[in-house]
């Protein structure tokens, strides 16, 4: 005799099936706080440890870095001095520096030249001997190298290559475009560094003695910046030379400022440790050929297309044109290049077209 009354049994029966059907409850979806708290979380870990790697960790490569382009500019030492302690600086600027050979470059080496083959050595030699047609004074080469891009602008004829000063010397500086156009300057380039106590002067006083035309235009206290000398003598011929006032008078500098560090003296390299001490950033540099063409070098810096160049870059880009003697000039913000009144590199001053007011330009006239 069955147990359930008619009916019952089949109703059991569905009721268990409904049971079975049920479907699994859904999860909880999270809410968009904690999906963005969540991200910040991990992000914020993932960056503190990639940041304390770089920064810290047993790869010297990104510190040696930080530290030198930080402590080589005027304005930007506290994002070294934030990070490291003063001992540490100091070691790293120990191992990263450059050696100067201490000798004067010998004017009798270099030998003007007219080339009429058109057999080069090497690419770079034809680049720099290969005339643009219909103009036989300049030539602009683009460059580039793993951290940089910038600009090489070869000059036949050092003749035509001169120091320009601001108009207003000791009370302000001017802007290149301002000097490139008093001057009817083909080419304007920055030149020697100037006082800047407060990292934001207006360019008046520049740094070490300042030769133009022949004499003595300013004479203020050296930038200690390595180096000496860096001009030009009334036989046209770039002289190098850590030297006096009175020295530099007597070696007959028609146009001449004072900075550093040298880079290639008689055609020797200085010597250099690790970076040279001066990091990555915005350069300029000038230097001569046996030949007696001249090679005034900008690399564009701080920017997502070009970090900047160091002092092996630039010694190597001079090198590779074939410079026998060449400095480096003054760097960073003040790094400028204008051909024709247009600017050609990326300034990164901030004024306006990101210049700033300067003491000292390299020009060259027709």
């Amino acid at each position: 005799m069955g147990l359930f009354k008619k009916g019952e049994k089949k109703e059991k029966v569905v009721k268990e099936k409904k049971v079975k059907e049920k479907k699994p409850k859904e999860k909880k979806k999270w809410s968009l706080k904690k999906k963005v708290i969540v991200i910040f979380s991990t992000l914020f870990v993932v960056g503190a440890g990639s940041f304390t790697f770089l920064f810290y960790g047993p790869w010297s490569g990104f510190r040696d870095f930080w530290i030198t382009s930080a402590m080589t500019t005027m304005s930007h030492q506290y994002l070294a001095t934030w990070f490291y302690s003063d001992e540490t600086i100091q070691e790293v600027l120990q191992s990263n520096s450059i050696i100067e050979s201490g000798d004067v470059s010998n004017p009798d080496a270099i030998q003007f030249k007219q080339y009429t083959t058109t057999i080069y050595r090497n690419k770079y030699e034809k680049e720099v001997l290969q005339k643009d047609p219909g103009n036989d004074l300049y030539k602009l080469i683009k460059i580039s190298g793993k951290t940089y891009k910038g600009f090489l602008v070869v000059v036949y004829d050092p003749s035509k290559i001169s120091v320009a000063t601001t108009a207003y010397l000791g009370q302000r500086g001017q802007d290149i475009l301002t000097v490139a156009k008093r001057e009817n300057a083909v080419i304007a380039m920055n030149a020697g560094g100037f006082y800047d106590p407060d990292w934001n002067s207006n360019g008046a006083l520049p740094h070490g003695t300042v030769f133009s035309k022949g004499k003595v235009v300013s004479d203020y206290t050296d930038a200690k910046m390595g180096g000496g000398f860096i001009g030009f003598t009334k036989e046209h011929k770039l002289v190098l030379g850590n030297m006096s006032k009175s020295q530099a008078i007597a070696t007959g500098y028609r146009d001449a400022v004072e900075f550093g560090p040298y880079l290639i003296v008689n055609g020797r390299r200085s010597f250099i440790r690790g970076n040279g001490g001066w990091g990555i950033a915005p350069r300029t540099a000038i230097g001569q050929r046996k030949d007696g063409i001249v090679l005034m070098l900008v690399i564009n810096g701080r920017l997502a297309t070009s970090l900047g160049a160091d002092m092996v870059d630039l010694t190597d880009i001079m090198e590779r044109y074939g410079a026998y003697n060449a400095a480096n000039l003054d760097g960073g913000s003040s790094s400028e290049l204008v051909i024709n009144h247009k600017i050609i590199n990326t300034p990164v001053a901030g004024g306006k077209y990101g210049l700033r007011d300067m003491s000292t330009f390299w020009i060259v006239k027709k």
